[in-house]
């Protein structure tokens, strides 16, 4: 067999795994498995340690360093990967569902077959679905090292971690590295974590949890560097849009506007001549378009000494249209006068053309001079900005775009006169963002010391006009830390007002960011989409101005007009300005300390706490029903109770549950109950001990989070999510129904078993939203249950599984023993027991079923002295023995009575047999044989019955009686 030699193209130098001793051999591979002859033969490598400088790679046929040359660029001992037009060799999608156990194969139609993360030229984008999908890049290296990464989250609605698996398959030592940080919009973050030598498999792995139709804003990544590589043996050719003129780079630069480049570039090529443009970074040059009413703004130029303002017209930069066309049109004429608008409130004009901010200790309207406050009020500090002529000095306006920064330098909105509006932006997807910046909140003067209490709000009027998918985002950043989106509208909104409340005094960003289209692209086909702000309005900042000047407490010695500082929970009385405390059961509001009508009365069942800053439940409650006292006792509920409602599954089959908890009663008023965004390993107690500022925590009287369960893949512990505020002001517990607007639809859980009232607990939350325009409300039924021990049972209704069936008000049934009344006398009853041996015993009992506890006590048994059983006996034999002989002696008597009545009855009866006209003959005299003289008509004197008895008994008989003769019409001879 014939073989022919091989030539240094077919084949290619690679180390061996370093050896104990830490060396290795150089070997050479062929490039095609052909035959081996003619390979050189191995000769000894560099240590396993060794490494190339920046801008050099290792040349393994000498093993030596050499400078890598033009278009190309090196890290020395890294990796980078900065294009991302397809995903680069090495990389891999792995796309699942994140629970073992999904919901029904219905809910899931498309499965995650199609979701991966995708490459965006400068970027790589993750899914936007509910699916969990991985990108995953293993890498050996010979030495510690790092990896390092930019990226861009903004949406808590999907879980971005980054973790890395070693050669045992072990995971990263500290789980706190593994959750990525939120971003704020249209910024990029960095993240970095350190490597082990050896095999490291790294992991990009997000989760969308989608609620509802509402898609996430993808996780971005880019610019991905991993060093600790012991060598590379080649260079990296700088990238389209890039390029490197010198020998030995270790990175590309861009190219400027209107040039190109393609890959490997040397240096960049101008666009042939002014019908071609590009942007910074591009790989080809395209023809300008004509002209449009989409290319140019108008402004408003600052007021002159005359009070007047030009209205400007400014094409937009960079101007990417031609005006020579035959099509195109021409920017409009500059220069229109128009009047100023007047100064905001709080500001002046000193005859120039700015305005300027009122002294301290006075107020304006904007029209008018400033003028000091009268004696015994103060100035009511904040801002109001209602006039648009120029940008307020603590605002800003900025434009930013997630692939490139195409748009820096732009103004991302613009003043126009009574609104300021979004500008055009660089392309339709790019951040158009506009910051209010105010370094704290305060209180009014006679208004301190209120802990918990609304230190400030800040509201803002708007509308939106939209043809596409545009979104407008309010977010707050506190003690700039981190920015969290408090609201988002997406699509035409019509005019509407928005108030965000301030309860702690910190230093805010309040940011506003309006996004055309999320779709990548480079054009401005939306261009007149827009978000107009008709007014902001930030009330008691610490720098404001004043309008207007409001009442004030003055010193018991008055010297001027200073004003004191009343104490918590007092008003200043209108008679003497001075503070006077609010009655008791009322609260101090905010809006207005002057005047006794400031002092707005509890709700029913609820109290004051000590600084009269709100209302809330001591746990006890009083109910009169039917004439009968009801008293509960729920201070047992006070401890926070917990409800885990689920399972429900998003339209692919995620799992997720939701998480309640209601801080019921007690506690001065103080809101107990926390939910947090928990994508750590922390536990709440933690984060609230290590972080006063923790922004993803949050506290009220009912909460709100989403949890995603722990056997969830790759997941060790449950995590929390969208953590929301259900309620955070007390209004009153009672009995009834409605309270203050407030109604519990009596279908929404089954009838109660007793006849012992439900009590209801009824809440709150300030904070509106899109879909709630008048805030959330809570309702919590608390049910006597005697079956349900110690903290019972919390449920919510079976026609609303997630707590609320419109998403603004939330119901919950808490059955517990605990619920029911405090026992009285009326809970229980008495029973009498036998007399034995001359004593008789009392019993008291509960009446059953028992619907009652604590209260009062059963009474103790009672013994009460009794005669015995025999003599009652022999008492009760006689009675009825003297009873059984008198009722038979009148029967007798009766009897024989009434015999001799039915006689003489007969005998008048026969008589009226005679002829008529004839007289009945007349009786004999004579007794006959059988027959008694008693026989005679007799009217005797009435004996009483005694005697009668009497007579009976003794058998002696006096008649007392007169005798009527009868007179006969027969003859005396007869």
């Amino acid at each position: 067999m014939l073989f022919r030699a091989r030539g240094p193209k077919d084949y290619h130098f690679e180390y061996t795994e370093c050896d104990s001793s830490g060396s290795r051999w150089r070997v050479a591979i062929p490039n095609s498995a052909v035959d081996c002859s003619g390979l050189p033969d191995p000769v000894r490598g560099k240590e396993c340690t060794f490494s190339c400088a920046s801008g050099e790679y290792l040349e393994m046929k000498n093993q030596v360093c050499s400078k890598c040359g033009e278009g190309t660029y090196s890290l020395g001992s890294g990796i980078k990967f900065d294009e991302w037009d397809e995903l680069p060799a090495g990389f891999s999608n792995i796309a699942t569902f994140m629970d073992t156990v999904v919901g029904p194969s219905d809910s899931r139609p498309d499965g995650c077959n199609n979701s991966s993360w995708i490459p965006r030229g400068n970027y790589i984008e993750s899914n936007r679905d509910d699916c969990t999908v991985s990108l995953i890049y293993a890498v050996h290296l010979k030495k510690s090292g790092y990896v390092f990464f930019e990226y861009q989250y903004v949406d808590n609605n999907i879980f971005f971690e980054f973790f890395i698996q070693n050669d045992q398959c072990q995971e990263m030592d500290t789980t706190t590295d593994k959750w990525v940080k939120l971003t704020d919009n249209g910024e990029w973050g960095s993240h970095s974590v350190m490597l082990k030598s050896g095999t490291n498999i790294l992991y990009w792995r997000t989760t969308g949890i989608l609620m509802g139709s509402k898609a996430v804003k993808p996780v971005l990544v880019k610019n991905i560097t991993i060093e600790g590589v012991a060598y590379t043996s080649e260079c990296f050719p700088c990238k389209p849009g890039t390029f490197s003129n010198k020998p030995g780079s270790f990175n590309c630069q861009v190219c400027p506007r209107n040039t190109y480049s393609e890959k490997g570039a040397k240096e960049c090529i101008r666009c042939k001549d002014d019908s071609q443009f590009s942007e910074e970074g591009s790989s080809e040059c395209t023809e300008r378009p004509p002209c449009t009413t989409k290319d140019y703004f108008q402004i408003h130029t600052p007021c002159d000494e005359e009070g007047k303002t030009q209205i400007m017209y400014k094409w937009i930069e960079p101007k990417i249209c031609r005006e020579d066309l035959t099509d195109a049109i021409r920017l409009p004429p500059s220069g229109e006068k128009k009047d100023c608008p007047p100064c905001n409130p709080g500001f002046y004009n000193n005859g120039s053309s700015s305005c300027h901010p009122c002294p301290p200790g006075t107020f304006s309207d904007g029209t008018k001079e400033c003028r000091p406050c009268p004696a015994g009020t103060e100035p009511a500090l904040g801002f109001e900005y209602k006039w648009w002529n120029v940008l307020p000095g603590n605002m800003k306006t900025s434009c930013f775009n997630v692939g490139n920064s195409k748009c820096d330098g732009m103004n991302g909105w613009e003043v126009a006169g009574d609104h300021i509006q979004s500008g055009a932006g660089g392309s339709d997807n790019d951040y158009l963002i506009l910051n209010l910046h105010i370094p704290g909140f305060k209180p009014p003067t006679s208004m301190t010391g209120a802990t918990g209490s609304e230190l400030g709000r800040i509201t803002f009027v708007f509308e939106t006009l939209c043809s596409a998918d545009c979104v407008l985002y309010f977010m707050v950043d506190i003690n700039r830390k981190s920015t969290n989106v408090v609201e988002s509208w997406g699509g035409t909104k019509e005019k509407q007002a928005y108030t965000h409340i301030i309860f702690k005094n910190a230093t805010f960003t309040f940011t506003w960011a309006f996004q055309r289209t999320n779709q990548g692209q480079d054009n401005r086909r939306f261009i007149n989409d827009m978000v107009k702000i008709y007014s902001i309005t930030a009330t008691n900042a610490v720098d404001g101005v004043a309008s207007s000047c409001r009442a004030c407490a003055l010193g018991s010695e008055q010297s001027g007009s200073s004003c004191v500082p009343c104490p918590p929970g007092h008003y200043i009385e209108k008679e003497t300005n001075q503070c006077k405390e609010c009655p008791p059961d009322t609260y101090l509001s905010i809006h207005q300390v002057y005047g006794k009508e400031a002092c707005i009365p509890c709700g029913p069942g609820s109290k004051n706490n000590q600084d009269h800053s709100v209302c809330y439940s001591d746990c006890f409650f009083y109910h009169e029903k039917e004439n009968q006292s009801l008293h509960y006792d729920f201070s047992n509920l006070s401890s926070v109770g917990s409800l885990m409602n689920g399972p429900s599954f998003t339209s692919k089959g995620t799992k997720y549950f939701h998480f309640f908890n209601i801080s019921l009663c007690g506690h001065e008023g103080k809101k107990m109950a926390l939910c947090t965004n928990n994508i750590t390993d922390f536990t709440v107690k933690e984060i609230v001990a290590g972080s006063d500022d923790y922004t993803n925590l949050v506290g009220a009287f009912v909460c709100q989070s989403t949890i995603i369960p722990s056997e969830s893949k790759g997941f060790r512990a449950a995590l929390s999510s969208q953590s929301i505020i259900l309620a955070d002001t007390f209004i009153g517990v009672t009995v009834e129904t409605t309270l203050k607007n407030i109604n519990i639809k009596e279908d929404m859980f089954p009838v109660p078993t007793s006849q012992i009232p439900d009590v209801h607990f009824f809440y709150k939350s300030s904070t509106a939203t899109t879909s709630c325009i008048n805030g959330r409300s809570t309702a919590v039924k608390m049910r006597c249950n005697p079956t349900k021990s110690g903290a019972g049972v919390i449920s919510v209704p079976s026609k609303c599984p997630a707590g609320t069936c419109d998403g603004c008000t939330f119901y919950f049934l808490w059955e517990s023993a605990e619920a029911c009344p405090l026992c009285t006398e009326h809970d229980f009853h008495e029973i009498e027991g036998a007399c034995k041996r001359g004593f008789q015993e009392t019993l008291y009992v509960w009446n059953e079923p028992k619907w009652c506890i604590k209260g009062i006590s059963l009474p103790e048994k009672k013994l009460a002295t009794c005669e015995t059983v025999d003599f009652w006996l022999k008492v009760g034999a006689g009675v009825g023995a003297f009873t059984a002989v008198l009722l038979v002696a009148l029967t007798c008597y009766f009897w024989k009575k009434n015999q001799k009545l039915e006689y003489k009855y007969s005998k008048l009866v026969m008589t009226t047999n005679s002829k008529e006209c004839e007289l009945p003959a007349a009786d004999s005299c004579a007794i006959m044989e059988g027959e008694d003289n008693e026989e005679e008509v007799v009217y005797s004197n009435k004996q009483s019955l005694l005697g009668k008895l009497k007579s009976l008994a003794t058998k002696e008989k006096e008649d007392h009686f007169e005798s009527v003769q009868l007179k006969t019409s027969r003859s005396p001879n007869i």
